[in-house]
């Protein structure tokens, strides 16, 4: 029982083809079979069967149940959800149960989807490979012996695994983006506020976005036309109207202009990527698009400005986890703590592991008396500059087209050591958290040992529909072979 994508599972359940319960239980039982050796998720839903026979009950009686009537979807266990664990793969959550779900979630189940399970990732959404979750490393379907991307790699790993029809990350530097290139899937970052995110628990609020991964283009517009819109309770939501991104996908992409920024096909890039892309724009091109040669000078700084704005965030929102309202808490059974300060140390200590403490620290650092105005407020002057040189940019180009990574994935472990070449692996996808813009990455081909490798795409604020009619149009001549991997 196998669909090429949601689109057409959601057909076959309106044309009674098959039963929202019967598609559930399918994906339900290859995520119990599977989970074991792919680890991409944390918690499965144990009241799936009983919420998908509700989806065929309003069905039978002629009800509407949504748009997205009976789709397994795995959710990123950093969006709450009502009664089911969130964790954000954080030993220091590992029993929150959420008392709401995030509004994402709520849109997702009024629009008729359930959850399958909330997906792994790496610790607080910190890291690129999704070796830092206190549940477990996740493993890249299409070969278990390497990374699936992160830090929203069970997403990614759920959907290409076969063990959901589509998925819900978030996207900090990346992180729905780079999975979604390891792992052979459509990964979509809308533009900062399309989504809300009321309900996610915070990493950087100011780049923190949430995103669909899913098998093609069409299901990526089906699931934001449903998660996008404003929400009084997330106040940097945007009130933009959410057109229909579905109905209005195009793949005539003649007298388009798309731009190729030098600073991203630089040293670093694998020649297997470069190849990748390279097809990628001829083949646009010979659809009549227009190839223009654009540049983005400050490029060079998206790394360290994001990792001292991020962090810097990081270490305010997650001061928040002391021990003493919810999660984690040292027992101290030995004696009591002498103080507040050894009861916070103890267990913010055991709690959070050592990729958080490390960003933490350098927050705090960045944030200091005597540092905050030569580290934090200098990033967010250089974050405007290159903000700027974007709008420059989108004036002489449309879309923007460059890799997602600079390397297919990567062996486990092979990284893990190393958080300088592990944070140069987001070189060309936090700029467009930083930019507040929409970002996604679409497959383009696979390297010597068989590993995708995705193109990304870039486009203005707001500007997604014509970045999903270029991404559609890609998809189409890239052709490339999907297929569920044979994980055993």
């Amino acid at each position: 029982m196998e669909f090429r994508d949601l689109t057409e599972a959601l057909w076959a359940i309106r044309k009674k083809d098959i039963s929202a319960t019967e598609l559930c239980e399918h994906y339900s039982q290859r995520a119990v079979q599977l989970n074991p050796r792919v680890g991409a998720y944390i918690s499965l839903n144990q009241e799936l069967k009983k919420q998908a026979k509700i989806i065929d009950t309003k069905l039978a009686s002629g009800e509407e149940p949504g748009p997205l009537a009976g789709a397994p979807l795995a959710i990123k266990d950093l969006i709450c959800t009502e009664g089911l664990r969130t964790t954000a793969g954080s030993k220091i959550l590992e029993n929150f149960v959420p008392p709401y779900s995030a509004t994402l979630v709520e849109r997702l189940k009024r629009s008729g989807a359930l959850i399958v399970g909330k997906a792994n990732l790496d610790e607080f959404a910190m890291g690129s490979s999704n070796e830092t979750s206190a549940f477990g490393v996740c493993r890249n379907p299409q070969h278990l012996d390497f990374v699936p991307g992160g830090s929203s790699g069970g997403s990614a790993a759920a959907v290409a695994a076969g063990m959901a029809l589509a998925a819900i990350g978030t996207d900090t530097g990346g992180s729905i983006r780079q999975p979604a290139s390891f792992c052979g899937v459509v990964g979509f970052k809308p533009t900062y506020g399309r989504v809300s995110r009321y309900g996610i628990i915070a990493f950087a609020s100011s780049l923190d976005q949430a995103g669909p991964m899913t098998k093609t283009v069409r299901d990526a517009a089906l699931i934001l036309e449903t998660i996008c819109g404003h929400d009084p309770m997330d106040a940097t939501s945007s009130r933009q109207k959410v057109p229909l991104f579905s109905r209005d996908l195009a793949t005539d992409i003649k007298g388009v202009r798309i731009g190729l920024p030098k600073e991203y096909f630089s040293e670093g890039l694998s020649e297997e990527v470069r190849k990748v892309v390279e097809k990628a724009t001829t083949e646009l091109k010979g659809q009549g698009a227009e190839i223009v040669e654009v540049s983005i000078p400050l490029t060079e700084m998206a790394v360290p400005i994001y990792y001292l704005i991020a962090t810097s965030e990081a270490s305010s929102n997650l001061s928040r986890y002391d021990g003493v309202r919810f999660g984690y808490r040292a027992k101290f059974e030995d004696r009591p703590p002498e103080d507040l300060i050894e009861f916070y140390s103890r267990t913010r200590g055991e709690g959070f592991g050592s990729e958080v403490k490390r960003r933490i620290m350098l927050g705090t650092y960045a944030l200091s008396s005597g540092y905050y105005d030569a580290y934090y407020r200098k990033a967010c002057q250089v974050r405007r500059l290159l903000h700027d040189q974007f709008v420059d940019v989108f004036e002489s180009c449309d879309v923007i087209l460059s890799p997602t990574a600079p390397t297919p994935a990567f062996r486990i472990g092979e990284r893990i050591d190393d958080p300088l070449q592990m944070y140069l692996n987001d070189i060309y996808t936090t700029s467009t958290n930083l930019a507040g813009l929409p970002g996604m990455s679409v497959p383009g081909g696979r390297s010597r040992e068989g590993l995708p490798i995705g193109v990304q795409l870039m486009a203005g604020q707001f500007r997604e529909q014509q970045m999903l009619n270029v991404a559609a149009a890609l998809e189409q001549l890239m052709q490339f072979s999907q297929g569920i991997p044979d994980v055993g």
